[in-house]
């Protein structure tokens, strides 16, 4: 029986180094001479400091365009809070990865309503989704990528 699965993940090699870019970048900017603005990858999240609230802004623009350079969707992106002192001002940026629950079972819901004739079944921060026809699970593909869920999915482990 023909199948996919439906994740949200992020190639992490690519991730360190688009950051790796940015951080070269913001290293040799004029603009950002003296400033001591760097950028750090910890697992998940992306630290970004600097001197004030507009260099947090412009480093964010260069991160996002590295990492889009780079194949990755800047919608598993989500922006902390950002923290201004003194002269020194930090943000975090939390990199998404995985299905959640809610988005999951929205995602089954909307593949019920299509009339479609497969089956969603969620599998921890996946989505499998079974049918009998190629034909169906290619309208399923479309209907998930014509939907405006906010999330970056990638379409994996597609058997005859």
């Amino acid at each position: 029986m023909p199948s996919f699965d439906v994740v949200s993940e992020v190639n992490h090699h690519e991730l360190s180094n688009g950051v790796d870019q940015a951080n070269r970048e913001v290293t040799t900017r004029f603009d950002f001479k003296g400033s001591g603005s760097n950028f750090e990858l910890i697992d998940q999240l992306i630290n970004m400091n600097t001197q004030s609230e507009f260099q947090l802004q412009q480093m964010y623009d260069i991160l996002c365009s590295k990492l889009s350079r780079r194949g990755i969707d800047i919608d598993c992106l989500e922006k902390g809070e950002p923290v201004i002192q003194a002269r020194t001002a930090m943000q975090a940026i939390k990199v998404n990865e995985g299905i959640d629950t809610v988005t999951a079972k929205k995602m089954v819901k909307l593949i019920k309503n299509s009339k479609s004739k497969v089956q969603a079944a969620i599998q921890g921060e996946q989505l499998r989704v079974t049918g009998k026809k190629r034909d169906d699970l290619q309208a399923v593909i479309a209907l998930l990528k014509s939907s405006n869920l906010d999330l970056p999915l990638q379409y994996k482990n597609f058997r005859n």
